[in-house]
């Protein structure tokens, strides 16, 4: 029978990259010693743009026992970043490109049954070239950041070598109300120089642990061979998997019996059901319609980087479930697989992707990497009914227009589609994307990446271009794969205004947005982009160094921003109440608006003990104005009674005499990234005469990309000149692909009408 062995504890650690640590008799007392899962990068990786990236090694001693010797011995890793070596004994058994998916190497030939074995492993989160993400808005973390096993499996088993997967699909088929037909495929490997007979049973268990559905099949396998075998398997009157009204999951003992021996046995939780997305009217599951309230998740954790254990993925899981989200965004790569398990468990509806974002390789135009972890993030994960969308790109157009890209995102469809028919594809537009791209017309449901309100426009304007979107594409699905504003709670203010980073506009955007979404059925999701504020090398924005601030969490997940409780008001039956702006404890006027969200069907404010009044529910948002302060500190307490339920809340607030400063965003931080990209001429907004000018596709203009510009001598000394090298500038390469038009949309108060005529005015003199 199968045995996983997990090996996490007692690893040595160097930074250093020492080729020789290879030798088995290397000495290694000087390492560090670690425990996986384990990360270099857990704090230098989100305080600023410079984190450590190179080879690090790791070294594991290990006995297999003398009684399995006659049995196959495979390592497995669940996540290491992002090139993985991994030699036993001296002996170098495989490398890895990739640093999400499961990866196994089969080490029996160099294992030392009832002996110390050395495992050595060697890591490097450097960007390659041919490896995925090749940039992105998030630190590469390194280290082996997941569990290791070891695998001990007798020599006829199911295949770990495929793709790091179970070497077992349970394949719907056809499924409805009354009835689930399967196909159960699995892949047996014969490790063994002489043909082999043995017997494949298929078992589909209840919830009960009862059997519902049964089927068996004899198997040969010649010498050395790895087999393709598929069982039909009908589950009558299924118990279908509901999201959150009814996780069911069944399992599937699939087992391998050799005349009275089990030989190997795996079993595999799955859950049946049915969905679609229709153009006009949304999300279906098991022909219901369920808004797909979404919040999208990066893994890292403050202080730990992605090297987390099951406590945090919980503590993720309850915080997603408490705000009343149906579904997830695993962005950008694969997620740990305990993760996958508690969407399963808990119902949620997920959009799981590869780390094929921002910028394709300009050297490897296969997309090799990017295939193979596609297919690896499918049959390791194709079991979980959670999972219904696989993402293939996210914003791989900001590396700017090239075919190669076009084609390599229809192959991955492609791919994808052949890989599992049985769900959707999707993908993330970056915000840029025309309404009548044909990247719109690729996959079978689309998202966009639109940021209104933050590096853009106002928040308001999504209504107008999610109806003209719809208008345009009346049979394209369309969601939001992410929306959002930074909103760090150290902000404050009375009069809360885009790009403030105070913890009012983030909630006001929010209230705003949400709003808009709501009122548009046909909406497949919406995604905020982020649950949680997570690590992210290149920013600096707000007077914070390597994060990205737009969580409705805070990144050690201790604090709740006030947008988090708009969101729990609309989306959870949870009765509450929750008043907002509690962190603005210091306030100048002596009269304030005090808004509360709740999801009750009234509220009462107390001041100080006096009733200031009662509201009735408007969108979940209570408003109280002209609440009145008294001289030092005064409590504000919203209470509702309604329905035999009691809630409240208690906020304190100080009256003084001046503003406090700390609550103001430092002035080089306002404007967000866009801005800041920028180093403008003192002169750049002096008045000047416009005249008009002509613009032709022969000469340079704004409508240029930043890297076609500075592709040119004379027109990149005119970005010099008037914004200053923008090479120099961390963000670089997620802005190079953007049009100088495009970037003024972001930042309108820096690029001003007269600072795009003074560019226009020197670029158009100069002739492609």
């Amino acid at each position: 029978m199968r045995k996983v062995i997990n090996i996490n504890q007692n690893w040595k650690f160097t930074k250093e990259n020492d080729d020789n640590a290879i030798n088995r008799a290397y000495q290694d007392d000087n390492w560090e010693n670690v425990h996986v899962a384990h990360t270099w990068n857990a704090i230098d990786g989100a305080n600023g743009f410079d984190f450590y990236k190179g080879a690090c090694w790791y070294r594991k001693e290990f006995i297999v026992e003398t009684k399995d010797q006659d049995n196959k011995v495979f390592v497995e890793f669940n996540g290491s970043n992002s090139v993985t070596d991994v030699y036993v004994n001296g002996k170098h058994f495989g490398q890895h490109r990739g640093g999400y998916s499961i990866f196994r190497f089969d080490i029996t030939e160099a294992v030392e049954f009832g002996k110390t074995n050395i495992l050595t492993v060697k890591v490097d989160n450097t960007v390659v070239e041919d490896v995925y993400p090749q940039m992105a808005d998030f630190t590469f973390y390194g280290g082996i950041y997941r569990d290791v096993n070891l695998v001990i499996a007798n020599p006829v088993h199911f295949d770990l070598l495929d793709y790091g997967s179970q070497g077992i699909y349970v394949v719907q088929d056809s499924v409805t109300d009354e009835q689930a037909s399967l196909t159960v495929k699995t892949k047996i490997s014969n490790d063994v120089d002489e043909e082999k007979k043995v017997r494949l049973w298929v078992d589909l268990l209840n919830a009960e642990g009862q059997s519902v559905a049964y089927a068996a099949k004899e198997v040969f396998l010649a010498a050395g061979e790895t087999k393709v075998v598929e069982v039909p398997a009908v589950i009558e009157n299924p118990t279908l998997w509901n999201g959150k009204k009814n996780a069911y999951l069944y399992h599937a003992k699939v087992s391998l019996t050799s005349f009275n021996d089990t030989i190997d046995e795996v079993l595999i939780p799955f859950g049946v059901r049915y969905f679609k997305v229709d153009p006009e009217k949304g999300f279906f599951l098991n022909g219901e319609h369920l808004p797909l309230n979404g919040v999208s998740r990066h893994q890292d954790r403050k202080d730990m980087g992605w090297a987390i254990t099951k406590k945090e993925h919980k503590e993720d899981m309850e915080l997603i479930k408490e705000i009343g989200a149906t579904s997830i965004r695993l962005a950008h790569y694969q997620h740990d697989q305990y993760f996958y398990d508690l969407c399963d468990q808990e119902g949620m509806v997920i959009w799981a992707e590869i780390p094929f974002i921002s910028i394709m390789s300009k050297t490897e135009l296969e997309g090799i990497n990017a295939k193979q972890q596609m297919i690896e993030l499918i049959r390791q994960n194709f079991n979980h009914p959670s999972i219904m969308f696989w993402g293939i790109q996210n914003e791989i157009q900001i590396g700017g227009e090239r075919p190669e890209v076009r084609r390599l995102v229809k192959e991955l469809n492609e791919l994808t589609k052949k890989e599992d028919p049985t769900r959707l594809t999707t993908l993330a537009n970056v915000m840029f994307v025309e309404d009548d791209d044909e990247y719109n017309y690729i996959t079978d449901i689309v998202g966009y990446n639109k940021y209104y309100g933050w590096y853009n426009g106002k928040a308001e304007d999504f209504a107008p271009w999610l109806d003209s979107f719809h208008k345009t594409n009346p049979n394209i699905p369309l969601g939001i794969s992410e929306h959002g504003a930074e909103g760090i709670i150290q902000y404050h203010n009375n009069d809360p205004k885009v790009k403030d980073y105070s913890e009012e506009y983030h909630a006001l955007y929010h209230e705003t947005v949400w709003k808009i979404f709501a009122e548009r059925p046909y909406l497949w999701a919406t995604y905020v982009w982020n649950m949680f504020d997570f690590g992210a090398n290149i920013r600096d924005e707000g007077g914070v160094k390597g994060r990205n601030n737009k969580g409705l969490v805070t990144y050690d997940r201790k604090i709740k921003k006030d947008a988090f409780f708009m969101y729990k008001a609309n989306w959870s039956d949870e009765k509450f109440v929750h008043i907002t702006s509690k962190r603005f404890v210091d306030r100048s006027d002596s009269t304030i608006t005090v808004k509360v969200y709740s999801n009750c069907g009234e509220v009462t404010l107390y001041a100080n003990g006096a009733k200031v009044g009662t509201k009735s529910n408007v969108e979940n948002v209570f408003i109280f104005e002209n609440v009145g302060l008294n001289e030092g500190l005064n409590e504000i307490k919203a209470v509702s009674k309604v329905d035999g339920v009691v809630a409240e809340d208690v906020a304190r607030f100080n009256l003084v005499a001046e503003p406090n400063p700390s609550y103001e965003a430092p002035d080089e931080g306002k404007g967000g990234p866009a801005a800041n990209w920028f180093k403008m001429p003192d002169d750049i907004n002096d008045d000047i005469e416009f005249e008009e000018l002509e613009i032709t596709d022969d000469v340079y203009s704004t409508r240029d990309t930043i890297e076609n510009l500075m592709e040119n001598e004379e027109a990149n000394a005119v970005l010099v000149k008037y914004l200053g090298n923008f090479s120099d500038n961390p963000m670089f390469g997620m802005m190079k692909s953007m049009k100088i038009d495009m970037l003024a949309t972001m930042a309108e108060d820096i690029l001003t009408d007269k600072v795009l005529y003074r560019l226009n005015k020197e670029l158009t003199q100069i002739k492609k």
